[in-house]
């Protein structure tokens, strides 16, 4: 039940083999899916800011904010894509990737701060008591919030594991938050339609410690990208293709690090070829071998060593 919930809010985003392995084809289905998301969603909040001058209700306020936030959040997501698809240059020889990992680092800011916002208008609902009205349209407003944002959610991280896009699958996780928070903001109607007022503010408060909890796998997962943290299991796949090369003999080193949704590598292999030429070849080889094996590799290079040393 553990692992279920984890995986739930915290997908996995380490490049299944059938991931996207052309750079420019992944980053316009990055874009799409950004704004494709953002268009439902600013429906969406929309929609519940019509419901809140109607009930009154800070559960409901709350809930609005927070999915305006993740409206917000595909903005910079946007902008890294554009971004990433410009060429490397003398100053930034990598490319421009690693903007999609800081919009991913924005992201967490965002849903941050919106959860410290909803947390705020819930205590001073504790401070300054207000009739929640119309409950049963808090109940449709809620409804609603959550189907938009779990739309968003599947959709955002399907196409962020397809593209292996880290930032991508951040933003679709905070649109699954928005949709649980929805269905709490339900909660809060049921308690106020059974004589209970304080389930309002209640409910508002609980919606702001869960998004902080749960935030924290996603800061884990953008924050291994921006220290360079991979997959173990991508480095045994590379190491696959290199065994299996003919002339190599062994394998002595192999580095691998995100740039946004694309990999970088180099590897150093110890080969019994003859000469220099024949090293060269093998090493050709070898990197054709492991881009094979991952399709969203763009840069690898491999070394040759004489098998002696």
């Amino acid at each position: 039940m553990t692992g279920f919930l984890y995986d739930l809010f915290v997908p996995h985003t380490h490049d299944a083999a059938d991931a996207v392995d052309d750079a420019l084809e992944a980053s316009r289905a990055g874009v799409t899916a950004v704004k494709v998301s953002m268009f439902v969603l600013l429906g969406t909040t929309l929609l519940q800011f019509g419901f809140v001058l109607f009930t009154g209700s800070v559960a409901l306020l709350a809930d609005t904010i927070h999915n305006f936030a993740d409206a917000l959040t595909a903005v910079p997501l946007w902008i890294a894509f554009v971004l990433g698809r410009r060429v490397a240059t003398r100053r930034h020889t990598y490319g421009f990737g690693r903007a999609e990992d800081l919009a991913g680092l924005f992201i967490v800011f965002v849903v941050a701060l919106s959860a410290f916002v909803a947390a705020w208008e819930a205590v001073d609902r504790f401070l300054h008591p207000r009739p929640v009205e119309n409950a049963w349209w808090l109940v449709a407003a809620g409804l609603i919030g959550f189907a938009g944002n779990e739309v968003v959610a599947i959709y955002r991280i399907r196409v962020g594991r397809r593209i292996g896009s880290a930032a991508l699958v951040a933003d679709g996780v905070h649109a699954r938050l928005d949709g649980i928070t929805s269905l709490s903001v339900v909660l809060g109607a049921i308690g106020v339609l059974l004589g209970f007022p304080l389930a309002d503010p209640i409910i508002g408060l609980l919606i702001a410690v869960s998004i902080l909890v749960l935030l924290w796998g996603t800061v884990k997962s953008v924050g291994g990208r921006l220290m360079d943290a991979v997959d173990p299991g991508l480095i045994e796949r590379v190491e696959h293709g290199l065994e299996h090369t003919a002339g190599v003999t062994d394998v002595r080193e192999v580095k691998l690090r995100w740039a946004g949704h694309r990999l970088l590598g180099s590897a150093i292999v110890a080969t019994d070829a003859a000469s220099l030429h024949d090293a060269a070849h093998v090493a050709d080889r070898a990197a054709a071998n492991v881009r094979g094996e991952l399709r969203t590799l763009d840069d690898f290079v491999v070394t040759p060593v004489p098998a002696d040393r």
